[in-house]
């Protein structure tokens, strides 16, 4: 991995989108940065033996030095096996960890040194191409590795004064661009500051990316909380209802049989319509129970994908009493799932705030298309404001000047989320908007060997 693993700040695999992923059996997503910095070290190391190449063949065949060529060319041959090898092995991993890249870069530097060893030693112009080992180490790995890649290339440098070199370059700086070490040394420099430019740009984009997922993540995780807050209050809620709610419908069911009541035609119809509110109220407290998952695991439905989608669109026209309210569902596929409480409270909000825009006409679309299920809401009200949109998904997000609004989308959203879907939204032409929900089939059908339970 890189300098700052996102794995280690991030405890994704906690959320509730990681434990949907793995009852459905998929891997967890990886943090690719550290492949990539590597992809950068092997190019990088590409450009090197190539550029060692025609420099050995220039000074040896062009300028006249001297080169011992057999032991030159065969570090770069070792160097060129050994940046194939590393290729061919991190493209069948996904994991590159931090003494991975030191263990390159001090490859890297031990090349660098027996190259210039066999070249002039410490009088190489190119003795500072070390300076580009020691940049790359310090924005890539963590502490204390650039201080090991740090010490490692001191060591080279003391090991190249020490040790003679085979090769003796006479320096005379005062010759100018006549020098030929001075001409080496303005080619270093021009390597050397194209190479970091380049190089570190690029290895720069890949952790800002890498900070950008992060944030990402933080903000999904601070959004999950608060849904978690939100449900354990609503829990708590319905258990504190659920003894009250169930005493008024026992003190309706005896004044049904009062003889005040069933001689007064209109109180008993009052007491029937008292009695079905309440029953509705009991529902949307069992609701809550089950969505906070305290008895859906107890008794769960089976159903089928159609009958689920018929459902759902009749219970919402029958509960809202909407005259208009156009339904259409166009999925081929009928696969045996599991009635989801979370999947039909998602719908519902959404058909609900079309509902409170757009009192006169509601649609409701249901399509499936490459093993996805798309839920398209539309209504032709006002439409999403340019904010809104932009914060789709974020708690309070709303226009509407009442405590509590924008909740509705929000939790639509985590759900959608939760089941490894996408809710986004959009304005309509001709006026309104539409809501489009897309789930995969597999987040909510049951697998074959579920017949077995």
């Amino acid at each position: 991995m890189p300098a700052r693993s996102p794995a280690a700040d991030t405890p994704t695999d906690r959320t509730p989108i990681e434990r949907a992923r793995r009852r459905r059996g998929e891997a967890a997503p990886r943090d690719r940065t550290g492949l990539r910095n590597m992809q950068q070290l092997i190019q990088l190391r590409w450009i090197a033996v190539m550029g060692q190449v025609l420099t050995i063949l220039v000074v040896h065949y062009g300028i006249g030095i001297a080169l011992p060529l057999r032991w030159m060319l065969g570090v770069l041959l070792l160097l060129a096996l050994f940046n194939l090898a590393s290729q061919v092995w991190w493209k069948q991993r996904g994991h590159v960890s931090n003494a991975a890249i030191l263990a390159g870069l001090l490859v890297d530097v031990a090349s660098l040194t027996l190259q210039l060893h066999f070249s002039g030693g410490i009088t190489n112009p190119f003795v500072f191409l070390y300076l580009l080992q020691v940049a790359l180490g310090t924005v890539l790995l963590r502490s204390p590795a650039p201080w090991i890649l740090a010490g490692a290339t001191g060591l080279c440098v003391a090991a190249l004064i020490m040790l003679p070199s085979p090769i003796e370059i006479a320096v005379h700086p005062g010759g100018g661009l006549g020098d030929h070490y001075v001409q080496g040394l303005l080619i270093c420099f021009l390597l050397l500051a194209a190479l970091l430019v380049v190089f570190i740009s690029r290895i720069g984009g890949i952790l800002r990316e890498r900070d950008a997922r992060l944030a990402e993540l933080r903000q999904r995780a601070a959004e999950e909380e608060h849904i978690v807050r939100m449900g354990l209050l609503a829990s708590g809620a319905a258990h504190e209802l659920g003894t009250p709610l169930a005493t008024l419908s026992v003190i309706l069911g005896d004044w049904r049989h009062l003889p005040t009541f069933e001689s007064d035609p209109e109180l008993s119809h009052d007491v029937v319509e008292m009695q079905a509110q309440v029953a509705r109220c009991k529902s949307i407290v069992t609701n809550i129970l089950l969505a906070a998952g305290k008895t859906r695991g107890e008794a769960p439905v089976e159903t089928t994908l159609h009958a689920l989608l018929d459902e759902m669109a009749e219970e919402w026209q029958t509960l809202r009493g909407l005259a208009d309210f156009r339904y259409r569902r166009s999925c081929a596929e009928n696969p045996r799932i599991v009635s989801d409480v979370g999947l039909r409270q998602m719908v519902f909000n959404v058909l609900d705030n079309a509902l409170e825009v757009s009192p006169g006409w509601v649609s409701l679309d249901a399509d499936c298309r490459d093993g996805q299920l798309v839920i398209e809401i539309a209504d032709d009200g006002p439409g999403f404001v340019t904010d809104v949109l932009e914060r789709l998904g974020t708690p309070y997000n709303s226009t509407k000047d009442r405590p509590g609004g924008g909740l509705g989308l929000f939790l639509s959203v985590n759900v959608a989320r939760t089941l490894g879907g996408t809710l986004t939204a959009r304005n309509r032409r001709q006026g309104g908007a539409i809501v489009t929900m897309t789930l995969p089939l597999s987040a909510i059908a049951l697998e074959a060997h579920d017949d077995d339970r």
